[in-house]
């Protein structure tokens, strides 16, 4: 059984993306995690689902103006994130891969911070007023579209990193197609996840024009696969902006989370995803765009 069991490199989507917390925390625990849930035979998703309940929890927790329950908030929270790392290894180990597990997976975190901004908004609520509503929506607004964006190009790294079964790009054509093969009278739950999974990539394309426009120049030029010195090219560029995805994603956040729950001023992080984390939202997808548009003018020209 130990000479078969899957190396935990071969869980990882690629050592470009991770970031260290990831690489020496939450991955060797989620990989401990994916191989007990592969021998229970738990699927990825109920793993996701799992996780919603111990990210809630954490979020009833910040709504105490106590140390002992806000430690205990952080403990469910890395504990949910320990899972949300676990539910993708076990489905690379297991090959179990769908439309609905990337849903779920975006929902999963969605509902963490939705409880946690509700709880802090609560907690808040006579010192602020709805004043601090307003604060968290408009946090929360933001904090969707830098976990999206920071999702959608650590996805386009991958494709031209791994080729398509090691990346989970997908586009709105297909997806539209998909959707409009579903019919809601027989295939009701499967149609509405199509639907909603395709607004969600919708957006992330809205976002990056330039990055549209070089794909498509690319798919007229050489097909389905680009030559391997495009790829090398692109990868050498954009790996340095994928330290830009990692602190949009979950662990920079969580530090501040914490820290600001720590010291009794959850308002703190709002602040900081508005101010800070929308920078770095900015500096990305602008960085991102002008690469795209001088590969676009040197795929026009001949370069590759």
């Amino acid at each position: 059984m130990e000479n078969t069991k899957p190396s935990i490199e071969s869980t990882l989507k690629s050592m470009d993306t991770e970031e260290p917390i990831d690489i020496y925390f939450y991955r060797p625990i989620g990989y401990r995690w994916a191989l007990l849930f592969q021998k229970l035979g738990i699927s990825p998703n109920a793993v996701t689902i799992a996780s919603i309940f111990l990210g809630v929890g954490a979020g009833v927790c910040f709504y105490f103006d106590n140390l002992w329950i806000s430690i205990l908030g952080i403990v469910l929270l890395v504990w949910a994130n320990s899972y949300d790392s676990a539910d993708g290894q076990l489905a690379r180990m297991t090959k179990q891969f769908s439309a609905l597990g990337r849903v779920l997976d975006g929902f999963a975190g969605d509902l963490w911070f939705a409880a946690i901004y509700i709880a802090i908004c609560m907690r808040l609520d006579d010192e602020w007023g709805g004043w601090i509503w307003v604060l968290a929506a408009s946090a929360g607004y933001f904090h969707a579209k830098q976990a999206a964006m920071a999702d959608y190009y650590r996805n386009v790294h991958l494709l031209f990193l791994k080729g398509k079964s090691g990346s989970e790009l997908d586009n709105t054509i297909e997806l539209t197609a998909k959707y409009n093969s579903l019919s809601w009278s027989k295939n009701f739950f499967a149609k509405l996840v199509a639907f909603f999974y395709r607004n969600y990539t919708k957006d992330q394309e809205n976002w990056s024009p330039a990055f549209q426009k070089m794909f498509r120049l690319l798919k007229d030029k050489f097909g389905e696969t680009a030559p391997e010195s495009f790829r090398t090219a692109f990868r050498a560029k954009s790996l340095p902006l994928m330290k830009w995805t990692n602190i949009l994603s979950f662990n920079t956040r969580a530090i501040v989370l914490f820290i600001a729950i720590l010291v009794k001023e959850p308002w703190i992080y709002f602040v900081f995803e508005l101010l800070i984390l929308n920078v770095l939202l900015v500096y990305m997808v602008r960085s991102h765009e002008k690469m795209c548009k001088k590969f676009s003018a040197e795929i026009a020209k001949g370069k590759y």
